[in-house]
Protein backbone atom coordinates (compact mmCIF):
# COMPACT_ATOMS: atom_id res chain seq x y z
CA UNK A 1 0.00 0.00 0.00
CA UNK A 2 1.34 3.51 -0.70
CA UNK A 3 1.83 6.09 2.05
CA UNK A 4 -1.31 7.68 0.20
CA UNK A 5 -3.36 5.40 0.63
CA UNK A 6 -2.27 4.89 4.25
CA UNK A 7 -2.87 8.48 5.56
CA UNK A 8 -6.49 8.25 3.92
CA UNK A 9 -7.50 5.06 5.63
CA UNK A 10 -6.03 6.28 8.88
CA UNK A 11 -7.80 9.58 8.32
CA UNK A 12 -11.12 7.30 7.70
CA UNK A 13 -10.74 5.49 11.24
CA UNK A 14 -10.16 8.54 13.11
CA UNK A 15 -13.86 9.60 11.64
CA UNK A 16 -15.27 6.83 12.31
CA UNK A 17 -13.73 6.94 15.67
CA UNK A 18 -15.12 10.17 15.95
CA UNK A 19 -18.40 9.94 14.91
CA UNK A 20 -18.59 6.70 16.94
CA UNK A 21 -17.88 8.75 19.95
CA UNK A 22 -20.36 11.85 19.26
CA UNK A 23 -22.94 8.92 18.96
CA UNK A 24 -21.99 7.31 21.95
CA UNK A 25 -22.20 10.55 24.01
CA UNK A 26 -25.20 11.68 22.20
CA UNK A 27 -27.22 8.26 23.12
CA UNK A 28 -25.62 8.69 26.83
CA UNK A 29 -27.44 12.29 26.72
CA UNK A 30 -30.37 10.95 25.78
CA UNK A 31 -30.52 8.03 28.37
CA UNK A 32 -28.83 9.95 31.15
CA UNK A 33 -32.20 13.59 30.46
CA UNK A 34 -34.52 10.99 30.14
CA UNK A 35 -33.91 8.73 33.69
CA UNK A 36 -34.10 12.58 35.03
CA UNK A 37 -36.88 13.26 33.87
CA UNK A 38 -38.19 9.95 35.05
CA UNK A 39 -37.07 10.03 38.37
CA UNK A 40 -38.69 13.79 38.36
CA UNK A 41 -42.11 12.81 37.26
CA UNK A 42 -41.72 9.46 39.99
CA UNK A 43 -41.23 12.48 42.93
CA UNK A 44 -43.50 14.40 41.63
CA UNK A 45 -46.44 11.93 42.08
CA UNK A 46 -44.83 11.07 45.33
CA UNK A 47 -45.01 14.26 46.48
CA UNK A 48 -48.67 14.82 45.41
CA UNK A 49 -49.91 11.89 46.99
CA UNK A 50 -48.20 12.82 50.28
CA UNK A 51 -49.85 15.90 49.93
CA UNK A 52 -53.62 14.40 49.27
CA UNK A 53 -53.13 12.10 52.15
CA UNK A 54 -52.22 15.19 54.42
CA UNK A 55 -54.91 16.70 52.80
CA UNK A 56 -57.69 14.04 53.53
CA UNK A 57 -56.32 13.55 57.47
CA UNK A 58 -56.81 17.36 58.11
CA UNK A 59 -60.52 17.32 56.70
CA UNK A 60 -61.05 14.13 58.27
CA UNK A 61 -60.02 15.35 61.59
CA UNK A 62 -61.75 18.82 61.62
CA UNK A 63 -64.97 17.23 60.01
CA UNK A 64 -64.69 14.86 63.37
CA UNK A 65 -63.87 18.06 65.88
CA UNK A 66 -67.11 20.12 64.71
CA UNK A 67 -68.96 16.83 64.59
CA UNK A 68 -68.18 16.23 68.31
CA UNK A 69 -68.04 19.81 69.51
CA UNK A 70 -71.99 21.39 69.91
CA UNK A 71 -72.71 23.63 72.34
CA UNK A 72 -76.64 25.05 72.96
CA UNK A 73 -75.46 28.33 73.40
CA UNK A 74 -74.01 28.54 69.65
CA UNK A 75 -75.60 25.65 68.38
CA UNK A 76 -76.71 27.25 64.89
CA UNK A 77 -73.56 28.24 64.08
CA UNK A 78 -71.90 24.89 65.23
CA UNK A 79 -74.17 23.11 62.96
CA UNK A 80 -73.15 25.13 59.94
CA UNK A 81 -70.09 24.46 60.77
CA UNK A 82 -70.70 20.99 60.24
CA UNK A 83 -72.72 21.79 57.00
CA UNK A 84 -69.91 23.85 55.56
CA UNK A 85 -67.81 20.48 55.49
CA UNK A 86 -70.34 18.26 54.88
CA UNK A 87 -71.97 17.29 50.72
CA UNK A 88 -74.13 14.61 49.48
CA UNK A 89 -76.28 11.97 51.69
CA UNK A 90 -74.53 13.13 55.00
CA UNK A 91 -75.26 16.83 54.17
CA UNK A 92 -79.12 16.25 53.59
CA UNK A 93 -79.74 13.89 56.20
CA UNK A 94 -77.62 16.57 59.11
CA UNK A 95 -79.72 19.48 58.21
CA UNK A 96 -83.16 17.80 57.79
CA UNK A 97 -81.98 17.31 61.58
CA UNK A 98 -80.54 20.49 62.23
CA UNK A 99 -84.18 22.11 63.72
CA UNK A 100 -84.95 19.13 65.89
CA UNK A 101 -81.46 18.88 67.39
CA UNK A 102 -81.33 22.48 68.21
CA UNK A 103 -84.26 22.42 69.89
CA UNK A 104 -82.99 19.18 71.87
CA UNK A 105 -79.71 20.43 72.70
CA UNK A 106 -81.16 23.95 73.78
CA UNK A 107 -84.03 21.89 76.22
CA UNK A 108 -80.98 19.62 77.87
CA UNK A 109 -78.58 22.95 77.63
CA UNK A 110 -75.65 20.00 76.33
CA UNK A 111 -72.04 21.03 75.45
CA UNK A 112 -69.70 18.80 73.99
CA UNK A 113 -66.32 19.40 73.64
CA UNK A 114 -64.49 17.38 70.88
CA UNK A 115 -60.68 16.26 70.42
CA UNK A 116 -59.41 14.22 67.94
CA UNK A 117 -57.13 11.48 69.48
CA UNK A 118 -56.07 9.77 66.38
CA UNK A 119 -57.01 9.48 62.22
CA UNK A 120 -55.82 6.87 59.45
CA UNK A 121 -57.01 6.65 55.62
CA UNK A 122 -58.24 3.24 55.21
CA UNK A 123 -58.09 3.75 51.45
CA UNK A 124 -58.15 7.15 49.12
CA UNK A 125 -57.35 8.00 45.48
CA UNK A 126 -57.34 11.51 44.11
CA UNK A 127 -61.45 11.88 44.47
CA UNK A 128 -62.80 9.80 47.15
CA UNK A 129 -61.34 8.43 50.73
CA UNK A 130 -62.57 6.32 54.15
CA UNK A 131 -61.05 7.64 57.20
CA UNK A 132 -61.38 6.18 60.94
CA UNK A 133 -60.92 8.32 63.70
CA UNK A 134 -61.14 8.08 67.41
CA UNK A 135 -62.15 10.92 69.30
CA UNK A 136 -62.94 12.28 73.02
CA UNK A 137 -65.54 14.46 74.00
CA UNK A 138 -66.66 15.77 77.63
CA UNK A 139 -70.23 16.30 77.24
CA UNK A 140 -72.26 17.96 79.51
CA UNK A 141 -75.88 18.98 80.06
CA UNK A 142 -78.57 19.04 82.38
CA UNK A 143 -78.76 15.21 83.48
CA UNK A 144 -75.26 15.72 84.03
CA UNK A 145 -73.74 18.82 85.03
CA UNK A 146 -70.49 17.85 85.86
CA UNK A 147 -69.52 16.12 82.52
CA UNK A 148 -68.98 12.76 81.41
CA UNK A 149 -66.22 11.67 78.99
CA UNK A 150 -67.61 9.90 75.59
CA UNK A 151 -65.25 8.20 73.20
CA UNK A 152 -66.19 7.96 69.45
CA UNK A 153 -64.61 5.33 66.84
CA UNK A 154 -66.20 7.29 63.82
CA UNK A 155 -65.98 6.27 59.85
CA UNK A 156 -66.22 9.34 57.49
CA UNK A 157 -66.21 8.83 53.74
CA UNK A 158 -64.88 12.15 51.91
CA UNK A 159 -64.83 13.20 48.35
CA UNK A 160 -63.00 15.86 46.32
CA UNK A 161 -64.90 19.10 45.53
CA UNK A 162 -64.37 22.07 43.88
CA UNK A 163 -60.66 21.60 45.75
CA UNK A 164 -61.94 20.85 49.04
CA UNK A 165 -62.57 17.15 50.95
CA UNK A 166 -65.82 17.13 51.95
CA UNK A 167 -67.77 14.67 54.42
CA UNK A 168 -70.47 12.92 52.64
CA UNK A 169 -71.00 9.84 54.75
CA UNK A 170 -70.07 9.30 58.85
CA UNK A 171 -70.70 6.16 60.70
CA UNK A 172 -69.96 5.47 63.89
CA UNK A 173 -68.23 1.90 64.12
CA UNK A 174 -66.75 -0.02 67.08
Amino acid sequence: MSGRIRAAARRLARAGRSRAVATGLVVATVLTTGSALWLAFGVQEQREAEQRRQDVLAAARQSALNFTSLDYRHYERDSATVLEGATGDFRKEFAAQTEELTKLVARNRSVSEGQVLEAGIVRSDARSARVLVVADSKVTNAAVPEGEARTYRLQLDLVHRDGRWLTSDVEFVG
